[in-house]
C-alpha cells in the first residue's frame, strides 16, 4: 500500500486535546493529511450515564477546537475494527495512529486491530499520552511491579518527564472528508434524564477550560497541603474530569506545577505525589487487570461482604439517606455536581464497605454510573484501598469515622449545610437541588424528616472489626 502521502486516521479516545499529544504531533510532523476520528464502540457504550454524558460535552468542545484550526472530527459508531476498515477504504488512508489505553478490554481490542491491519499492510502506531510513565517502565529493584505506593513514588520522583508537545496550529486535511454521524444521534445523554440540567452549570468542558482550571489551581497551590482535605474549602485542583477525558495532558500538569515550585510557590510536591497516585492506579491495573473486577488481595475473597444491591441499607446509601450526615452530603454532592470531594469519597466508601458490610464492587459500579470524572483505574483502586482488599501497606483495618472526619475537615458544618436540606428552615439551593436531580420514583422531598442512621457508627464499626478478625483466610487454611 502506498503510504508516503496517504492520509493518517487519528483515532481519538481519552485524549481530547491539541497539545501534549504525541500521536497528534507525530501525525502533524508526517505532513500527511489527518482524519481525526472518534468511534462509539462497545467500550464507549458501556460507560456509565454521567461519564457518557460528560464525554458528549467533551466531544462537542473538541470538535470546535478542531474546526478552529481548519479540521473536523469524524464520528462513527460500531465495531472499531470495522469502522476503521471502512474509513481506510473511503479515504485511502495508509496509517492509523492512536494514544494507548491501559485497561484490559482496550488492550485486547487494540492488539487485535493492530495485528489485523498490519497484516493488510496498514501502518499502525500507538503512542503514550495518558500517563507520565508507561506502566512497564516502572519496576522495583528486583524488576517486579510495585505493590506499594510510597516506594513507587520514591522511584519516579527524580525521573525526567519529557516536555509536552506544543499545541497543533493546523492539520493537513484530506481531499475528501468521509461522512460523519451527528453527535445528537448518539444520545449520549439518554440515561441522565433531568439530572443533566442540574449538573450542567457545574461543567466547563474542553481543553481551554482545563488549562484555565490549572491556572486557577496554581494561584492557590501554596495552600494545597493544608486545604486539600478540607470539605468546606476550595483546596483541590478539580482537574480530575479533564485528566479522565484527556482534555489536559499529565505532562502539562507536571511541568506547570514544577515550574510553580521553581518560582517560589509551595505545595507542588504534595500535589505531584497525588498525580503519581493516579499513575500507581494505572500501574496496578496494567499489571493486575483483575483489580477492576475482583479483590486485588485474594485472601479477601472469603470476607462476608453483602452482595445484594437491593438490601434496604444499600438502597438508603444509594439514595443518600443513610442518616449519617457526611456520608449523605458526599453522595448528594455527586448527584448535583457529578463530582465528589476526595475526602468525602473515602468516608462514603468506608461506610458502605465497613459499616454496611457491602462489597466494594457495588459502590464502584455506582460511582461509575454517577461520576463525570470516572476513571477505571482510580475508581477501582480507590474503592479497594478503602475496603481493605487493595494496595495498602497499613497493618490495620482502616475504618473512617464520619463524625470525627466531619469535625476535622468541616468544623463549622458548612459542607453539611451546602448539601443537607432536611430539618432546615431555609435550606441552600444546592441542598434542594439534590431532590430535583434524583429519580422521581424515589419520592423524596426536602421537607422530609432527616432519617435515623441505618447502621450506627459504633455498631457498624464493631461488626466490621468482628468480621475482619474471624474471616477465613484461604492462604493460611
Amino acid at each position: 500500500m502506498e503510504t508516503e502521502h496517504s492520509p493518517i486516521i487519528l483515532w481519538f479516545r481519552r485524549d481530547l486535546r491539541l497539545s501534549d499529544h504525541p500521536a497528534l504531533s507525530a501525525a502533524v510532523q508526517s505532513r500527511r493529511p489527518i482524519v481525526p476520528v472518534f468511534i462509539l464502540d462497545d467500550q464507549v457504550h458501556a460507560l456509565g450515564a454521567a461519564s457518557k454524558w460528560r464525554l458528549g460535552l467533551g466531544l462537542v468542545a473538541f470538535a470546535q477546537s478542531l474546526e478552529q484550526i481548519g479540521s473536523k472530527l469524524i464520528l462513527r459508531q460500531g465495531n472499531a475494527l470495522d469502522v476503521i476498515g471502512d474509513l481506510i477504504k473511503e479515504t485511502g488512508a495508509g496509517a492509523v495512529f492512536w494514544s494507548r489505553a491501559y485497561d484490559p478490554k482496550a488492550i485486547t481490542r487494540d492488539k487485535h486491530i493492530k495485528s489485523t491491519l498490519t497484516a493488510k499492510g496498514v501502518e499502525v502506531r500507538s503512542f503514550p499520552g495518558h500517563l507520565l510513565f508507561e506502566p512497564w517502565t516502572i519496576a522495583t529493584k528486583a524488576g517486579q511491579p510495585f505493590r506499594v505506593f510510597t516506594p513507587m513514588w520514591r522511584s519516579v520522583h527524580g525521573r525526567d518527564v519529557s516536555l509536552p508537545e506544543l499545541t497543533a496550529a493546523k492539520l493537513a486535511t484530506p481531499e475528501i472528508w468521509p461522512a460523519s454521524d451527528r453527535l445528537s444521534e448518539w444520545h449520549l445523554d439518554r440515561y441522565m434524564r433531568r439530572g443533566a440540567t442540574i449538573i450542567r452549570p457545574y461543567v466547563r468542558p474542553g481543553e481551554a477550560a482545563a488549562l484555565d482550571q490549572l491556572d486557577a489551581f496554581l494561584d492557590r497551590i501554596d495552600q494545597y497541603p493544608v486545604q486539600r482535605d478540607r470539605l468546606d474549602a476550595t483546596g483541590t485542583s478539580d482537574l480530575s474530569e479533564y485528566l479522565s477525558l484527556g482534555e489536559i495532558g499529565p505532562r502539562t500538569v507536571w511541568h506547570r506545577v514544577r515550574n510553580a515550585d521553581l518560582t517560589g510557590s509551595r505545595g507542588g510536591e504534595a500535589f505531584l505525589r497525588q498525580l503519581v497516585w493516579r499513575e500507581f492506579a494505572y500501574h496496578l491495573m496494567y499489571h493486575w487487570p483483575h483489580l477492576l473486577t475482583d479483590n486485588w488481595k485474594p485472601e479477601w475473597d472469603a470476607f462476608p461482604w453483602h452482595t445484594d444491591p437491593k438490601r434496604p441499607e444499600i438502597r438508603a446509601w444509594h439514595q443518600a439517606k443513610t442518616g449519617i450526615p457526611l456520608v449523605d452530603a458526599g453522595l448528594r454532592q455527586m448527584y448535583v455536581t457529578g463530582r465528589m470531594h476526595n475526602r468525602a469519597r473515602m468516608v462514603v466508601a468506608s461506610y458502605l464497605t465497613k459499616h454496611l458490610m457491602t462489597h466494594w464492587k457495588i459502590g464502584a459500579d455506582w460511582f461509575a454510573d454517577c461520576l463525570i470524572d470516572w476513571d477505571p483505574a482510580a475508581n477501582a483502586m480507590g474503592w479497594q484501598w478503602v475496603a481493605g482488599s487493595g494496595p495498602d501497606a497499613a497493618p490495620y483495618f482502616r475504618i473512617f469515622n464520619p463524625q470525627t472526619q466531619q469535625e476535622r475537615f468541616d468544623p463549622n458544618s458548612d459542607y453539611l449545610r451546602r448539601w443537607i436540606a432536611e430539618g432546615r428552615s431555609n435550606p441552600s439551593a444546592t441542598a434542594r437541588a439534590y431532590f430535583d436531580t434524583v429519580p422521581r420514583s424515589w419520592g423524596l422531598s426536602h421537607e422530609d424528616t432527616y432519617p435515623a442512621p441505618v447502621v450506627g457508627l459504633k455498631e457498624g464499626r464493631a461488626r466490621a472489626l468482628g468480621a475482619y478478625e474471624t474471616r477465613k483466610d484461604p492462604v493460611r487454611n
